[in-house]
């Protein structure tokens, strides 16, 4: 059996169309377009390629983006004043600080100076605890994690009752994608580097969430015959053949795990699309939000 890969790239497409459609619909109203604040701290190239992609796909769906950049000795106090600035300012509807910052910065800190109505993130602490809550909802959700729940409804997974395994904890994406799995009535096992027989723990998943930073580490025979798999990793391996000397891989062994699982994201090309099409999705709702 080789299993269906999930092409993260056009299911994406789709909620792009549908993000600048609802944007179109919005501006005719005479209301003015969402904006998108972003906030870099330092010249960390890889945020820097992640909030000139950012930028650019605001640009293709009418949203307006505004840029700010700032030195890697800012202070912590000036960081939460820009932040504090664009709270107040009616022209931005989302705020997003690229992280890591950079050491010395708390992060938490200037994560909950974020108004939670602009947090298209979905990081503020008040949102991830109305997540973590029966019964309450966040304003925001974090992209990534919601973007692996698009996913694996598009590829047709059945998520009510399915056994699901979340390996890695991380704020970012692992514990918010687990909470969502809950929400989703799937029974959860989030998975962690000190998780006994791991391997084992994986093969009962009929759903696998794979968001554990190291490259290949879950092979094809981790995983469950027919199991929806998830692989949120982007790894740099080296690669002399390739003109830039290293090539992208996930956390799962792409080729031995299609041939076990019934559905599977490609890395690139899966998961990563979609944590921008939800950016640009929670950026419109809050404009929405606005105007309600």
């Amino acid at each position: 059996m080789t299993a269906m890969v999930i092409d993260g790239k056009a299911i994406a497409a789709e909620l792009r169309k549908e993000v600048a459609k609802g944007v179109e619909q919005l501006v005719a109203t005479g209301t003015m377009p969402p904006g998108l604040a972003t906030v870099l701290v330092g010249e960390n190239p890889a945020s820097q390629t992640y909030v000139r992609m950012k930028r650019k796909a605001c640009a293709e769906v009418g949203i307006e983006s505004f840029g700010y950049e700032l030195p890697v000795d800012t202070s912590q106090e000036d960081v939460e004043k820009v932040v504090k600035e664009l709270n107040a300012d009616p022209k931005v509807h989302g705020i997003l600080v690229q992280l890591p910052l950079p050491a010395g910065l708390d992060e938490e800190t200037v994560l909950k100076a974020i108004s939670i109505e602009k947090d298209v993130d979905g990081f503020h602490p008040l949102n991830i605890g109305r997540l973590a809550q029966k019964g309450r909802e966040p304003l925001f959700v974090p992209c990534t994690p919601a973007g692996c729940i698009v996913l694996l409804k598009k590829a047709g997974a059945q998520l009510e009752g399915a056994r699901a395994v979340v390996v890695g904890r991380s704020n970012i994406v692992g514990m918010p994608a687990a909470l969502l799995l809950v929400k989703e009535n799937a029974t959860v096992t989030i998975c962690h580097s000190r998780t006994r027989d791991l391997p084992s723990v994986c093969r009962e998943a009929d759903v696998l969430i794979a968001a554990i930073g190291r490259p290949e580490m879950i092979r094809g025979d981790w995983i469950k015959p027919g199991a929806y798999v998830i692989d949120v990793g982007v790894n740099r391996v080296d690669d002399p053949s390739r003109e830039r000397g290293y090539r992208l891989v996930g956390d799962v062994a792409f080729e031995e795990a299609k041939e076990v699982a019934g559905a599977i994201t490609p890395v690139p090309g899966g998961v990563g699309p979609m944590t921008i099409a939800g950016l640009l999705r929670n950026t419109l709702h809050s404009a929405q939000r606005t105007v309600a």
